[in-house]
């Protein structure tokens, strides 16, 4: 084998360590927080208020 091979086992190796980390911290993620949290849109709220405050400056 040559040096392209090992570095081609390299990178399947490591591609398999950062999919087990994302697997893991989803799982952790999952477990720790409320799903109605996760998918909540209070920034877009924020932002949409914000905007609102500027609209009326101008008017």
């Amino acid at each position: 084998m040559d040096i392209w091979n090992y570095l081609e086992y390299a990178a399947w190796a490591l591609s398999a360590v950062i999919a087990a980390i994302m697997i893991m911290d989803m799982i952790k993620i999952d477990t720790t927080y409320d799903n109605e949290l996760l998918t909540s849109s209070r920034e877009g709220e924020l932002e949409l208020t914000q905007e609102r405050h500027e609209l009326d400056d101008v008017l």
